[in-house]
């Protein structure tokens, strides 16, 4: 018998062993180091294009060389001041996060398209630093503002100055890119308006940013319905801004409208709906135009929570229901094709872009996280590129959850939906809203070198995991996320 328990021991000990060591395994395999580059993780993937050189080779530039103008007097110079506040939200709320000269969202800045912008952003009291990503704006990558891999973190006393030219007309966002699933959740954003130089006026222009703060919906920072006075028949146009982290519809009711733009391009040949939404996914941005009717009456622009919203008409007018319409707008089929500028039938290179989830550690934590193309962060793609290729991204979400993906320092144009052509304008985004089961096939041409974030915009999951990177061959960044200023870009 007690030869018996002697084997029946040595048994459950290697049994224990069995399943002990490859969990060790797992959890030491999965540990990140308190100090990395992004040069040094990941998994690099050529997309079936040319031979590389190495993805830790280069040519002399690193991301710090590859600026915005440094000389010239700027058309428009902001300085931003972050600090830790309290946020007034109108009705006699008020709640704490960050502001920036005071508000949240920060400031406006309207430009005028071909402007040389100079923003000197200051940390007054935001404890983990600060950083200031000009979301949608193709800015050169040493202007991203991504701490640890385009700069380090503005820490509290020093300053940062970003210098771009407003290439293109449009309607634009810049939030911290320093522990950003706190800090924008919290209130450091602001939108940028970049308008065309032959605007020719006549046109109320208004940006909506939505954002919830502490669980309420606002408009521009305030909750309840917001009121912006226009005369009948006046031409309005809302660009609406979606700075949360889960999608949103929006629509105008009251009088049709049109969709002209979406993250900041124009479409082409927009028709008129009534009675429909459009889905704004998380980061993006749309402008709608209508005019305000004759009768007196004013005009509601939603905002997916029926207590709050815009309202444009006349001072005491009688707005329209706050009722959700039943219909979605299909971007895809909306407005007349356009050329693109290039054609797909030489694609320099080919990447996918599958989104998952599974159990594992990551970062020695246990959990169910986040995938790409099967593995765990820090095993995710390293998207090698050369500058002029013409890219191809395949995009299949298989996660369970809907993801707002973001590609920094680009605009893609949706190709094809679940295999089907997308027919209407050339939809350019930088924010594509991909749900559950969906696979989206979009196309670019590399023409911005540097080091770029790929990663989901519901930036918790970003922080789980949902990122990877486009690098440019022969570009290096000197940043380091973690070390001495602990840059943490999400």
């Amino acid at each position: 018998m007690a030869g018996r328990g002697h084997w029946r021991l040595l048994a459950a000990s290697a049994a224990t062993l069995a399943l002990v060591v490859p969990l060790g395994w797992l959890w030491w395999a999965s540990l990140v180091p308190d100090t990395y580059s992004v040069m040094e993780m990941g998994v690099v993937d050529l997309g079936g294009g040319p031979a590389t050189t190495g993805h830790d080779a280069h040519d002399g530039r690193d991301v710090s060389t590859l600026t915005g103008p440094r000389g010239g007097s700027p058309d428009v110079e902001v300085t931003l001041v972050a600090r830790a506040d309290a946020i007034d939200l109108g009705e006699g709320s008020a709640v704490g996060g960050y502001t920036l000269n005071g508000t949240s969202p920060g400031p406006e800045l309207r430009l005028t398209r071909g402007d040389l912008v100079e923003v000197r952003l200051v940390n007054e009291s935001v404890p983990d630093g600060v950083t200031l990503h000009w979301h949608g704006v193709d800015v050169p990558n040493a202007e991203d503002g991504v701490a640890g891999v385009t700069q380090n973190a503005v820490m509290v006393g020093e300053r940062h100055v970003y210098r771009w030219v407003a290439e293109d007309a449009g309607t634009y966002w810049y939030h911290s890119h320093q522990v950003s699933h706190e800090q924008v959740r919290r209130g450091l954003f602001g939108t940028v308006v970049v308008q065309p130089r032959s605007a020719t006026g006549g046109e109320l222009d208004m940006v909506a940013a939505i954002h919830t703060y502490d669980g309420r919906r606002t408009v521009n920072g305030r909750v309840g319905e917001s009121w912006r006075e226009a005369a009948p028949g006046s031409p309005v146009r809302v660009r609406v801004v979606n700075t949360d982290n889960a999608p949103l519809h929006t629509w105008v009711a009251g009088t049709p409208y049109r969709v002209v733009a979406v993250d900041g391009y124009d479409l082409n040949r927009p028709t008129e709906v009534e009675d429909t939404s459009v889905l704004l996914t998380a980061g993006g941005r749309v402008d709608l135009e209508f005019t305000v009717p004759s009768d007196g009456t004013a005009v509601r622009v939603g905002t997916g929570v029926a207590d709050t919203s815009l309202v444009v008409g006349p001072q005491g007018a009688t707005p329209a229901s706050t009722a959700e319409p039943e219909a979605e707008l299909d971007l895809l089929d909306y407005g007349s094709p356009a050329p693109l500028g290039f054609t797909l039938d030489d694609v320099d290179r080919r990447f996918e872009y599958r989104i998952g989830r599974s159990p594992g550690f990551l970062d020695g934590m246990p959990g169910l996280w986040w995938t790409v193309n099967g593995e765990m962060f820090p095993d995710v793609p390293m998207y090698v590129v050369r500058e002029g290729d013409l890219v191809v991204m395949t995009i299949r979400n298989d996660s369970g959850d809907v993801h707002p993906m973001h590609l920094h320092g680009h605009h893609a144009v949706v190709v094809s939906r679940d295999g089907e052509p997308a027919t209407g304008s050339p939809l350019w985004v930088d924010s594509l809203n991909v749900a559950d089961g969906e696979t989206y096939e979009i196309a670019f041409v590399a023409d911005n070198p540097g080091i770029w974030m790929d990663h989901c915009h519901n930036l918790p999951h970003a922080t789980e995991g949902l990122l990877a990177h486009l690098m440019y061959e022969g570009v290096t960044t000197p940043y380091e996320v973690g070390g001495e200023v602990e840059n943490s870009p999400e």
